[in-house]
């Protein structure tokens, strides 16, 4: 067997070919390949990648045929930072970028690094997520940011680059289920919209407090009145119990949601 390459068997009995490379003491296994010639290959591409500091990120391409680009990056990584990730992790100064393929570089805060070490980002239908304990989450879940939120509407990059994950390049504008912001006046107001067989608004408020707690009471109305939908509770860490309460209180809600709510009775 060529060096670096070790015969495996799958439950059917095909035979297939491992590769592997041990590098700073590390053993790192590099694929698996149909024939032994190609787990060589990748092997030989390995040690290039490990031992010539002329290959860097932008010229990797040239350098592979058999290794996945994946499975580069990491080893890139190894060799220049001295840190092995089994996913597609490269650090930067200040930051690491997470190669979700060859062409899509996404950057994120030094923060998250044990988180993205260990969870692998998948992409589908234009959304970025993760599986976590069985269960999919999108990565914007991090920030704050609802699972149906809109770019632009509710949350924004500040330096339109929709692939920079910093905390400080994301705004999340529209933190409350129900609630979205605009300007009338130079002012900033709230309005609250609650979907039931159609959005229904109950208002427009001066401060997101009482937009986000609006929302909640306009949802306990509904179930009084025998709506059986289940609604998002908005959780309002700027408040006291004391406080929520009040303002749950006072809190004014749409006469015509009210009537709307009233056919349900």
């Amino acid at each position: 067997m060529q060096t670096g390459v070790y015969s495996a068997q799958k439950k059917d009995g095909t035979v297939y070919y491992r590769a592997n490379i041990t590098y700073q003491t590390k053993h790192i296994s590099l694929g698996s390949f149909s024939s032994e010639e190609d787990a060589h290959s990748a092997y030989l591409e390995a040690c290039n990648l490990l031992e010539n500091e002329a290959v860097t990120l932008f010229n990797i391409h040239s350098q592979i045929r058999h290794l996945s680009f994946d499975k580069a990056v990491c080893l890139l990584n190894f060799r220049d930072n001295h840190l092995y990730f089994h996913n597609p992790i490269y650090l930067r100064k200040g930051y690491f970028s997470y190669f979700l393929s060859d062409d899509m570089e996404l950057k994120f805060d030094i923060d998250d690094l044990f988180y993205y070490a260990g969870h692998r980002i998948q992409k589908r239908q234009g959304h970025l997520f993760v599986s976590d304990y069985g269960m999919q989450y999108s990565i914007l879940s991090r920030y704050g940011i609802k699972p149906y939120a809109v770019t632009g509407r509710d949350y924004l990059f500040f330096n339109g680059d929709t692939h920079d994950f910093r905390y400080s390049n994301i705004l999340n504008i529209n933190r409350y289920h129900g609630v979205f912001s605009y300007e009338k006046n130079g002012a900033t107001h709230y309005k609250v919209f609650i979907h039931i067989n159609g959005n229904y608004k109950i208002g427009s408020y001066a401060s997101e407090a009482s937009a986000a707690v609006a929302y909640n009471k306009a949802a306990d109305l509904a179930k009084t009145f025998g709506v059986t939908k289940q609604f998002p509770e908005n959780y309002v860490d700027t408040l006291n119990p004391r406080e929520y309460a009040e303002l749950y209180t006072h809190v004014k809600i749409s006469k015509k949601y009210i009537d709307y709510l009233k056919t349900f009775a």
